[in-house]
């Protein structure tokens, strides 16, 4: 079985929600990221799941990431807040750093077992895919605000 992922990163900007709204029809997996640093942008986690429910298939896979967990001296938001809306929503949640590649890797892998264990297999004779082998991510690159 082959796996594409296609990723949007809106910021949580406004001005793409409509595209949003559209996107999440045909979504199988939906990773929503707020900034540690930033109070705001946590604030905004619970209007983005509101808008998951109301437009994504109700099968769609959910993560919550909080970002930036490199930046620990500057924290506003405290780890046990992203655990419990996480706990809440019944979705998985990691802290991250793409800036120091903190879990990055494994949640996307995460992401991606996760919608394929709920993927039926269309053809009897179908290779399953172990994409927890191969050494990791080929030609990830990071880019920082």
């Amino acid at each position: 079985m082959r796996l594409s992922l296609q990723l949007l990163d809106t910021a949580g900007q406004e001005r793409f929600h409509t595209i949003t709204t559209s996107y999440y029809r045909g979504a199988m997996g939906i990773m929503l990221v707020y900034d540690i640093t930033n109070g705001k942008s946590f604030e905004n986690i619970s209007k983005w799941l509101r808008n998951i429910d109301e437009h994504a298939n109700e099968d769609v896979e959910r993560m919550l990431l909080g970002n930036k967990c490199d930046m620990d001296d500057k924290r506003v938001v405290p780890k046990g807040k992203g655990e419990q809306i996480a706990r809440e929503h019944g979705i998985r949640f990691f802290e991250t750093s793409a800036k120091a590649n903190i879990n990055i890797e494994k949640a996307f892998l995460t992401l991606a077992e996760d919608i394929l264990r709920k993927t039926p297999v269309k053809e009897p004779n179908s290779e399953n895919v172990d994409i927890s082998s191969g050494g990791g991510v080929t030609g990830w690159k990071s880019k920082c605000c």
